[in-house]
């Protein structure tokens, strides 16, 4: 597998960012431990559907932050396996149907807190089970993976599979050439990749297709060149990444575009400085106008977390994809990040070595 980074460059050291620039760390801790304490709020249950994935966002980004232990391990550990079904998938929360998407945060949830093991404590073959569950969706002829028993395809379930299993190292139990010829006719003639044959280049959907081939090391096969033209281009001159052409900027593109340039190693074809100046302009305003101290934030938990844009109101998706930016542009006192995996570094180092 290959693993190309560029942590460091671009990026803008610690004494070069302005005060009101710094990354509020404290506040963003606060909260996203604030989140599972907000049940009186009509939001909370609007976004059920997305709970286990939020577990996922918010624990990375605490890792990142440097602060592992923010979340009760035992607790986490206890709300994913809630959320499995006897058939090895995991559903969004307890009593919602397994798919491919929560499947993938259940097991990278695991593998962060190292706590795979758990999995066959809840069943026998419990870890074959839920490679099993993975391998079932993938279409023997096409290569292609659904995301759950109706039959969507997309190049994100693709990439999901070849994540958890690489993970678990179970990658045997798929056809991975033919995944990866799936990916290939998913290429366009712009260099990038889209969410089936024929679809336009999005950002998104090159991180998943350059991420698989990743996996599989056929990063060979990618035209660097080409690809890191196209995605260079998505830089605005406020400093931020679009999607695709003619878009806002917008923070998560922090991640899916930088990660990619990382994997092709061309994330040097980006300006980080004004990347991160941007990035930091999406904090909430309080943390950056107060100098607040860990207790003030635990009573206004609505002073951390970052946005789509500037001024915009915060999320813990957004959160993690703008602090696993700033950890791929090498940010002082920030874990390293994974481009591949979107987790600390020392993690999947961890996992892949098993």
């Amino acid at each position: 597998m290959s693993l190309v980074s560029g942590p460091g460059r671009g990026g803008p050291k610690g004494d070069e960012i302005p005060d009101e620039l710094k990354l509020c760390v404290d506040s963003h801790v606060q909260y996203i431990k604030s989140l599972d304490a907000r049940k009186d709020e009509y939001e909370y249950w609007l976004t059920e559907h997305l709970r286990l994935n939020g577990v996922y966002w918010g624990l990375t980004a605490l890792h990142l932050l440097g602060h592992p232990q923010a979340l009760p391990r035992d607790d986490t550990i206890r709300f994913v396996m809630s959320c499995q079904h006897a058939n090895g998938g995991f559903g969004a929360a307890p009593d919602h149907d397994p798919h491919m998407l929560y499947t993938v945060s259940a097991i990278q949830i695991l593998v962060t807190v190292d706590a795979v093991n758990e999995l066959d404590q809840h069943g026998p073959n419990g870890k074959e089970r839920v490679g099993q569950y993975i391998a079932n969706l993938q279409d023997r002829n096409t290569g292609s993976f659904a995301g759950d028993e109706w039959g969507e395809t997309d190049t994100r379930f693709l990439y999901g599979a070849l994540n958890a299993l690489s993970l678990l190292h179970l990658t045997s139990l798929v056809d991975v050439p033919k995944a990866v010829a799936y990916v290939q006719a998913c290429s366009n003639f712009d260099g990038g990749y889209g969410t089936s044959p024929g679809a336009e280049s999005h950002s998104g959907q090159i991180f998943t297709c350059v991420g698989a081939l990743a996996i599989a090391d056929r990063l060979d096969l990618v035209d660097h060149d080409k690809l890191g033209g196209w995605l260079s281009e998505r830089q605005l001159d406020n400093g931020g990444l679009n999607g695709r052409p003619e878009k806002k900027a917008d923070v998560c593109y922090s991640w899916w575009v930088l990660s990619s340039l990382a994997m092709i190693g061309k994330s040097h074809w980006v300006n980080g400085e004004k990347l991160t100046r941007f990035i930091l302009e999406c904090q909430v305003k309080t943390c950056l106008h107060l100098q607040v101290c860990p207790t003030d934030v635990e009573k206004d938990p609505d002073r951390g977390g970052i946005a789509d844009r500037p001024g915009d109101m915060v999320d813990v998706y957004h959160t993690v994809f703008g602090i696993a930016g700033l950890s791929l542009l090498g940010f002082p006192g920030l874990e390293e990040v994974d481009p591949i995996y979107c987790m600390p570094r020392a993690v999947t180092r961890r996992a892949l070595a098993k």
